[in-house]
């Protein structure tokens, strides 16, 4: 018959368990892998006082309790020893043919995380008000509120891998961003009827700028992505059935290559409707269009409507900084300011406009391109009191 083992308190110790010559309780186990590992504390049981000096810990057998439950539940103990940084490294890697600029964000976010302490944290110790706390002293730290909303974008579904791994048992990053930091970001605001007619009459009478306005006329009344606008070739200019087809874009990377994609959202490929104005501005374009020596052409497309001076097609940041340089010209002339009008501010008016104008939301969705019919209808919250007065005009007039 085996020896009853027993602390030095005379109590009988369990299987796995012993305790040290400094007083010190340790538990022996294997892990899911058959792995051995230990456990230790300074207490063998809850209602043991805490050591003077010792750091405060649960008890042994509290621990205990806790591997049982993940073992018996196939939930790896320690997270497998898994640290954040290797958690949302292995979630990257398992993405395949992503987007360039899904990419590049997907490297920020790694290189965030290198540079924090919290990237070193075990995974199985990350608690709620761990990633909270991270969160809040990324913004004290600087980084405004979309950055943080894209990096917790990463590390929230690496998190549910890992619970799907039965490597945690719960995901500490599942709460409501904006209940934990500041939403700074500036709004993109459409503009007025008014500011948009000035804007536009600016440019087409300025003797240097006047050379984009029907690019910047098609933007503001198709509402294309800047990226579908660049990626537009001549045969993609349908004239006969007044339509524009969107299937692709062009995005050029850091080095400077040039890439085709599919839109940004599956509901992207669309037929966008031209009015007449439109046509006549695209019909301009292509006559005034330069003739290269040698037409560029990008993963087998050709006859892009917009050349830079390279004789390569104008991407967005082209047209990001005819923007900026247009409106700090009219700027420096008027004292009525011009506010910040981007592409995008182009779209978000366009698209408020049609909303304005009592279009369908299923059918501005469709014009749009937006996957979610959320988005859309959320053009139709940024409505101010005179389109509510107007509206009921219509309706109380019928």
């Amino acid at each position: 018959m085996s020896e009853v083992r027993k602390d030095s308190k005379g109590r009988k110790l369990m299987t796995g368990e012993s305790q040290d010559k400094d007083g010190r309780y340790r538990y022996k186990y294997c892990d899911s892998f058959g792995n051995r590992k230990s456990v230790y504390s300074w207490r063998l049981t809850e209602s043991d006082a805490y050591p003077k000096g010792k750091r405060k810990d649960i008890s042994l057998r509290e621990k205990e309790k806790n591997i049982q439950k993940e073992l018996n539940d196939d939930i790896i103990p320690d997270g497998g020893n898994m640290t954040v940084l290797e958690l949302v490294e292995k979630y990257i890697n398992q993405k395949r043919g992503v987007k360039h600029n899904t990419q590049a964000n997907y490297n920020f976010v790694i290189n965030v995380i290198k540079k924090e302490p919290f990237g070193a944290k075990r995974i199985d110790k990350v608690k709620l008000s761990d990633a909270r706390e991270w969160l809040i002293k990324l913004q004290d730290d600087g980084r405004g509120y979309s950055s943080i909303h894209s990096i917790r974008g990463v590390v929230r579904p690496a998190f549910q891998m890992a619970m799907d791994d039965d490597l945690i048992r719960k995901n500490p990053f599942e709460f409501q961003l904006a209940t934990v930091v500041v939403n700074d970001s500036v709004t993109r605001e459409a503009i007025t009827r008014k500011q948009e007619r000035e804007y536009l009459r600016f440019i087409k009478e300025d003797k240097h700028f006047c050379k984009y306005y029907d690019g910047i006329y098609i933007l503001f009344k198709t509402g294309l992505r800047v990226s579908e606008f660049c990626g537009l070739t001549k045969e993609d200019i349908e004239f006969d059935k007044e339509r524009i087809k969107v299937d692709h874009q062009l995005q050029r990377k850091r080095d400077m290559e040039y890439v085709i994609e599919t839109p940004k959202t599956e509901k992207g490929v669309r037929y966008v409707p031209m009015n007449e104005d439109v046509s006549e501005c695209f019909k301009r374009i292509i006559v005034n269009r330069k003739k290269p020596k040698i037409e560029p052409m990008i993963d087998g497309r050709a006859g892009f409507l917009f050349l830079d001076k390279n004789d390569m097609p104008m991407v967005a940041l082209h047209w990001e900084k005819y923007f900026q340089h247009i409106r700090e010209k009219y700027n420096s002339i008027y004292k009525v300011q011009m506010p910040v009008i981007t592409p995008h501010v182009c779209r978000h008016t366009f698209c408020s406009n049609m909303a304005k104008s009592g279009m369908n939301p299923k059918t501005l969705q469709y014009i749009m391109g937006h996957s979610d019919i959320g988005v859309t209808l959320n053009t139709y919250t940024h409505l101010q009191f005179d389109d509510a007065k107007e509206e009921m005009k219509k309706v109380c007039n019928e």
